[in-house]
């Protein structure tokens, strides 16, 4: 797998795939939802399949300590571990992220995916479609453990009309709720990343055992995407790094894209003609890829996960793309207010969480931009 931008790590670490089925022993009311062919999409079904995958993946997981010691194990993988056990053990004592059973064993997938997602969304909106499932409540994808069932999910979305992207994920989440089975392990599929995506990934997906709200995957994803940058900007001083607040180039490359998002969901929210909603829409996408082949051109050295995402750029992606930065900034500006304090900020966050979804988002709205 190459690794060719905090795009391409950032979207591939949406999937939380919660193995939700693991965690709602007793519970009923599963929904079962009918879908455009016809046919019908369970949740129970997904999520058994679901735990069946990660209970595959945690199977052939072994300790790290124990793969490290193995004399057949190669050097650059025994090096990564450790690295990657140092990042996991900082983000328990300064990050203050919980000290579960998490990212301390190691599996070999032999893949570069652990997980396939299926986003959808209408022509006309950025809103993702949603799904639901017991526990975890509603998210904006579906993930599969199957490439080819993810494929056939999202054959079916496009023939009836919706736009449509599928993405791989290179890790997930159980929240912490599988601790008991060892918890989510290390893989292949990043272990070999360069360090700053490494121990971004790993505070990103330790922050949703602090905080997970069902059914408001921007919340959850801006929260930890929040983390992971303060995170990475902790470890550098730690290690003596040249501190970067964050990627140069994804900076850009967010601007650019939530520049269209704001312009498509303001064109989506007027009363016109389909005709020519549709013509302005694909102008304004064209608009899009002809500023970032202007950006591009900037951009000294090759940038393969940014083309490989605009060259398919529709509703589904940019949707998908926006749940984690649009309130990122916010989160950003909470953790100053806590004077730069994690515990005072996870409890915030806390605040925030058990409130409504409405005046969640008006509060963190209220909080205003980051400086």
């Amino acid at each position: 797998m190459t690794v060719g931008s905090s795009l391409t790590s950032r979207m591939w670490t949406m999937g939380r795939c919660v193995a939700a089925v693991l965690a709602c022993s007793g519970m009923a009311g599963c929904a079962t939802v009918a879908l455009p062919d016809g046919s019908t999409w369970n949740a129970w079904t997904h999520s058994l399949q679901q735990a069946r995958g990660h209970v595959q993946l945690i199977s052939s997981a072994r300790g790290v300590q124990e793969v490290a010691d193995d004399p057949n194990t190669e050097a650059a993988l025994r090096q990564r571990l450790l690295l990657a056990q140092s990042i996991r053990g900082f983000a328990v004592s300064e990050l203050h992220l919980p000290d579960g059973s998490s990212y301390r064993r190691f599996a070999r997938l032999g893949r570069a995916a652990v997980v396939w997602n299926v986003v959808a969304a209408p022509e006309f909106s950025l809103q993702l479609k949603p799904w639901c499932f017991p526990v975890a409540g509603c998210v904006g994808y579906l993930g599969y453990f199957d490439q080819a069932q993810a494929q056939t999910m999202a054959r079916r979305l496009r023939d009836h009309g919706w736009e449509v992207a599928v993405y791989p994920v290179p890790a997930y989440s159980t929240l912490g709720r599988t601790d008991w089975l060892g918890g989510d392990p290390l893989l292949d599929t990043f272990i070999y990343w360069p360090e700053a995506q490494l121990a971004r990934l790993i505070f990103h997906e330790m922050a949703h055992q602090v905080v997970y709200v069902p059914g408001d995957t921007a919340f959850n994803e801006s929260f930890a995407t929040a983390v992971e940058r303060l995170g990475w900007l902790r470890w550098q001083q730690h290690r003596g790094l040249p501190i970067v607040d964050d990627d140069g180039r994804a900076q850009q490359f967010a601007a650019l894209t939530q520049r269209a998002r704001e312009d498509l969901s303001a064109l989506y929210a007027q009363p016109m003609e389909l005709s020519v909603k549709r013509q302005r829409k694909q102008a304004r996408l064209q608009q899009l890829q002809d500023q970032y082949a202007v950006l591009r051109q900037s951009w000294s050295s090759p940038a393969a996960g940014y083309d490989a995402w605009m060259s398919s750029v529709n509703n589904a992606s940019l949707g998908a793309q926006g749940v984690y930065h649009d309130q990122v900034d916010h989160f950003l500006t909470l953790f100053e207010r806590c004077k730069s304090d994690f515990p005072c900020f996870y409890s915030r966050v806390r605040e925030l969480a058990a409130q409504s979804a409405s005046d969640r988002s008006r509060h963190l709205k209220a909080l205003g931009p980051w400086q």
